[in-house]
């Protein structure tokens, strides 16, 4: 190919347009958590982008509650300017681009949400283009993965956490995740041995503590609940804590999981050189997008470590389907594929990735219509 034709093709695929949306999106039931808080809604901020030759990618992300309003503000007022005109099929290259032109103001972060959501809608486009769904494009390996039903359960009652781990294990999941981390750590230990009780010896089950305890109380936790054979448990102590994280892996026979609040790539790699963690789970929300998502799963392989995920199923089940190393999706409590025209499904703990060109989400806007506020 000359270089005459290259400039052609950059010249179609160059970018027009970068259009930024929020909407705060109300939850069915209010949810608790040890180290969240009270959640009544999340926020979706969305991110259209468009190339010269008419093919758009959507990508988006989430927040709590809080904060989704300086993401937009990030992405139409920082973002836009750099990438017009830019290769929209430059992913890496523009990944890497926003980062070094926003590094003063922080990795992670609002850095990490907007650069995710600007990401993700460039492998949309991309794919799509390319006609190929993201399960193939990022790896291959299969378009179905293990799942599980991850939780956000403290503020239930007893035995309210019963009556929906039995309705969820009813409706074709075969694994769940508690929120733990109280401060009466023995109530915590008793609402995971009625679980394990309820759903049987062989089903998943995992803890998860949003970095609510210290080390000691961790340990605590995990040897009441050793004869309940948990899967792992998550995120005990403070995510930046990682001697506590190792001298919790030492003291209790539980693999450890954490990852949604470590925001860089080379934050993980420092967890995987001193935590002793036994899963890794990116979340390409807040990370910057599928591409650093996917350089975390490459460094868990050549960790021999399993690679899992947090929140965005809609998104995951693409990109741990597509991994050699995946572990189980984690599908959230956050119902962002409720508002998409192909919400997940589940057959017996197994979901599908979509089959379609693109990331495999587009969301429905007749329904997310009455939510937006940006």
């Amino acid at each position: 190919m000359g270089s005459n034709e290259k400039m052609v093709q950059s010249g179609n695929r160059s970018i027009m347009l970068v259009a930024p949306a929020l909407y705060r999106v109300p939850l069915s039931e209010a949810l608790t958590d040890a180290g969240h808080g009270l959640h009544t809604h999340f926020e979706l901020v969305t991110c259209r982008i468009a190339s010269a030759d008419g093919v758009e990618g959507v990508g988006y992300t989430y927040t709590g509650g809080r904060g989704g309003s300086a993401i937009v503000a990030l992405i139409r007022d920082a973002i836009a300017p750099l990438l017009i005109g830019r290769d929209a099929n430059d992913i890496e290259e523009l990944w890497r681009w926003q980062l070094r032109a926003l590094h003063y103001l922080g990795m992670g972060g609002v850095v990490g949400f907007a650069v995710g959501a600007v990401d993700i809608a460039l492998w949309d486009l991309k794919c799509k283009r390319e006609n190929t769904p993201l399960w193939r494009a990022a790896g291959g390996q299969t378009d179905r993965v293990g799942c599980y039903r991850g939780l956000i359960d403290l503020g239930y009652s007893d035995e309210h956490l019963l009556d929906v781990v039995a309705r969820e294990m009813s409706s074709g999941h075969t694994g769940i995740k508690l929120k733990v981390g109280r401060t009466e750590i023995a109530r915590d230990v008793a609402r995971v041995k009625a679980v394990r009780a309820l759903i049987g010896p062989d089903k998943a089950l995992m803890a998860d503590a949003n970095y609510s305890w210290d080390a000691q109380s961790a340990i605590e936790f995990g040897r009441g609940v050793a004869d309940c054979d948990l899967t792992w448990f998550e995120e005990p102590v403070a995510h930046d804590d990682l001697d506590a994280y190792a001298e919790v892996s030492e003291a209790i026979d539980i693999p450890l999981a954490s990852g949604e609040n470590w925001r860089t790539v080379p934050e993980f790699e420092n967890a995987v050189a001193r935590a002793k963690i036994g899963y890794l789970q990116p979340d390409a929300s807040n990370l910057g997008g599928i591409t650093p998502w996917l350089k975390v799963a490459e460094l868990a392989r050549k960790a021999k470590l399993p690679v899992a995920s947090h929140g965005m199923h809609e998104l995951h089940v693409s990109l741990m389907a597509a991994q050699p190393n995946a572990a189980l999706l984690e599908v959230h409590s956050f119902p962002i594929d409720a508002y998409t025209t192909t919400p997940l499904q589940v057959v017996d703990g197994v979901a599908t990735a979509p089959s379609t060109p693109g990331i495999g989400v587009t969301f429905d806007h007749s329904l997310l219509a009455a939510h937006r506020v940006a």
